[in-house]
C-alpha cells in the first residue's frame, strides 16, 4: 500500500477538518484516535471516498508513514501532548518529525524542542487559527521549533493554509516556542477585539436604546470600512439571528464568558517581560468579572443600578464616535501585542518577522481583517518600528479618531456602562504620548519608605540618588534593580 505523507492523531473537530483539507490538496494522510471507534466513524463518514488511511494503533499509524515520518498531534494541550510524545518515541527513528498543533503554552514547546532534539527527533510547535471553518478550508498556521524540520512540512502547511493575494498565511516563525508564542499573542489580541466589539454593542444597546436589528445594520456598515474583519462580520450575523419565538437569540444567552487560558498566558508574559499590555489584560479580567453572575446580581441590589441614561443629541454622531473608539482601541491592542512580541524576541533571541506575522494573520484566522494589511505595510517600511502607533498611517488614524474615542468613553462613564477596554486603551494612548508622567512622585515615595533611590533630570541617566526625607533615615540606600 502507498505510504502516507503525514499522520495525524486526534480526530476532534479541528483534527478532522485539517485532515480533509490536506486530502483536498493531494496529500495522503493516516489518522489515529485514542477512541478507535472515532477512526471508523470518520473513515466511513466525512472521509469516505478519499485516500485517508484509518489506523487502530500507534504502531499501525507509524508503519503507514513514508520516511522521514511526520506525525501531527491535534490533542488537548498539556500532559496529554507529552504522553503521546512518549508513546511515539520508541516507534520513530532519528530525523522523524513530531508536530504539536494544539494550543500549547510556548515554554512547553521550547522544552519539547530540546527534549526531542536530544533523542534525534525534530519537533514543531505550531499555532493553528481559524476554528472549524479555517481548518477545513484554510487556517492561519504559525510554526516554530526545530528549523531543520520546517523544509519537511513546509509544502503541506503552506498548501492547506489560507492565502492572501496568493501568499500563504503560513511562514516559519522561529526556533523553540516562537510559533506557539505568536499564536498566544494572536489569541490575546482576539480577546481584545471581542471585548471592544462587546463594549460598542453594550453602549449602542444601553445608552442609545438600539434594537438588535438596528445594531445589525451598523455592524454591517462597519464591516465595509476600516473595521472590515471576521469578528465584525460574525457579530452582524449574530445580531440578526432570531430564536424560535422570533426574538433575538443573543438576548437569551447568559452573560457569562468562558476562556481557555491563552489570554491569561498573554497577560502573564506581558508582566514577566515588562510590557504594558493593558487592553488585553482588561479583556481577560472582563471575562472573569462576567463569570461572577450570581455575585453581580446581589451587588446590583445592594449597590443600586447604573445611573439613569442621560444621552441626548445625535444618535448618528454617537455611532460614529463608537466606530472611532473601536478602531483606535484596536490599533492600541495590536500595538501592545506587537510590543510584547518584540520584547519576547529580545529575551528569547528569536528573529521574528513582524510583517510576515501580520500576513499570517491576514487570512484564515479569527482576527483576520483588512487592518492587518496596514500592519504588514508598516513593518515592511520599517522592520525596527518600536510601536505601531508611531507609524504614519496609524498615528494619523489615532489622531483622527481621538475626539470620537473620548466622546465614547465619556458616554460610558456618565451612564455607568462598563467599557474597560475602550478606557484602558485611551489611558495607554495618553500615557504613551506623555513626555512627563507622575512617576517622579512615585519614585520619591519609594525612596521615602524604602530608600529605593531615584534618578534626577539634571544628572546623567544611570546615576542614582537617595534623600534622607525624615532627617533620621541616614544615607544608606537600597540596592537598585529591575523586576
Amino acid at each position: 500500500m502507498e505510504k502516507a505523507d503525514i499522520g495525524l492523531i486526534g480526530l476532534a473537530v479541528m483534527g478532522q477538518n485539517l485532515v480533509l483539507n490536506m486530502a483536498d490538496h493531494g496529500y495522503r494522510v493516516a489518522v489515529f484516535n485514542r477512541t478507535t471507534s472515532k477512526v471508523d466513524e470518520f473513515i466511513e463518514g466525512p472521509a469516505k471516498g478519499t485516500s485517508i488511511i484509518g489506523t487502530h494503533s500507534m504502531e499501525e499509524l507509524v508503519a503507514s508513514l513514508a520516511t522521514p515520518r511526520k506525525v501531527m498531534l491535534m490533542v488537548k494541550a498539556g500532559e496529554v501532548v507529552d504522553r503521546f510524545i512518549d508513546m511515539l518515541l520508541p516507534l520513530l527513528e532519528p530525523g522523524d518529525v513530531i508536530i504539536d498543533g494544539g494550543n500549547s503554552h510556548y515554554p512547553d514547546s521550547t522544552r519539547r524542542t530540546t527534549y526531542l532534539r536530544e533523542k534525534g527527533l525534530r519537533f514543531i510547535g505550531t499555532g493553528v487559527s481559524g476554528g472549524e471553518e479555517g481548518a477545513r478550508h484554510g487556517p492561519s498556521i504559525m510554526p516554530g521549533g526545530d528549523a531543520d524540520a520546517w523544509p519537511l512540512v513546509k509544502d503541506i502547511f503552506q498548501a492547506v493554509s489560507a492565502k492572501v493575494d496568493g501568499e500563504p498565511c503560513c511562514q516559519w516563525v522561529g526556533q523553540d516556542g516562537a510559533g506557539h508564542f505568536v499564536k498566544m499573542v494572536h489569541n490575546g489580541i482576539e480577546y481584545g477585539d471581542m471585548q471592544l466589539i462587546c463594549e460598542a454593542y453594550s453602549l449602542m444597546e444601553n445608552a442609545l436604546g438600539m434594537s438588535c436589528d438596528e445594531m445589525h445594520e451598523v455592524f454591517k456598515e462597519w464591516n465595509s470600512g476600516v473595521l472590515d474583519s471576521y469578528l465584525i462580520d460574525i457579530t452582524k450575523d449574530i445580531l440578526a439571528m432570531k430564536d424560535e419565538d422570533g426574538e433575538p437569540l443573543v438576548d437569551k444567552i447568559l452573560d457569562t464568558a468562558g476562556q481557555k487560558g491563552t489570554g491569561k498566558w498573554t497577560g502573564i508574559s506581558a508582566l514577566d517581560l515588562g510590557v504594558p499590555l493593558t487592553l488585553i489584560g482588561e479583556s481577560v479580567f472582563a471575562r472573569v468579572l462576567s463569570s461572577l453572575k450570581d455575585e453581580r446580581v446581589r451587588a446590583s441590589a445592594i449597590l443600586g443600578p447604573r445611573p439613569d441614561i442621560s444621552f441626548s443629541g445625535s444618535r448618528d454622531e454617537i455611532i460614529e464616535a463608537l466606530r472611532d473608539a473601536l478602531y483606535a482601541s484596536k490599533i492600541i491592542s495590536y500595538a501592545q501585542g506587537f510590543m510584547l512580541m518584540r520584547e519576547a524576541a529580545k529575551e528569547m533571541a528569536w528573529d521574528l518577522n513582524y510583517g510576515e506575522i501580520a500576513l499570517m494573520w491576514r487570512g484564515g484566522c479569527i482576527i483576520r481583517s483588512t487592518f492587518l494589511g496596514n500592519i504588514k505595510d508598516a513593518y515592511e517600511k520599517d522592520p525596527g518600528l518600536e510601536n505601531l502607533a508611531l507609524d504614519s498611517f496609524f498615528s494619523e488614524a489615532l489622531k483622527s479618531a481621538e475626539a470620537g474615542w473620548r466622546k465614547a468613553v465619556v458616554l460610558a462613564v456618565e451612564n455607568g456602562i462598563p467599557a474597560p477596554a475602550f478606557s484602558s486603551a485611551l489611558s495607554y494612548f495618553d500615557g504613551y504620548r506623555s513626555e512627563r508622567l507622575p512617576a517622579n512622585l512615585l519614585q520619591a515615595q519609594r525612596d521615602y519608605f524604602g530608600a529605593h533611590t531615584y534618578e534626577r533630570l539634571d544628572a546623567a541617566r544611570g546615576e542614582f540618588f537617595h534623600t534622607d526625607w525624615t532627617g533620621h533615615g541616614g544615607k544608606v540606600a537600597s540596592t537598585t534593580y529591575e523586576v
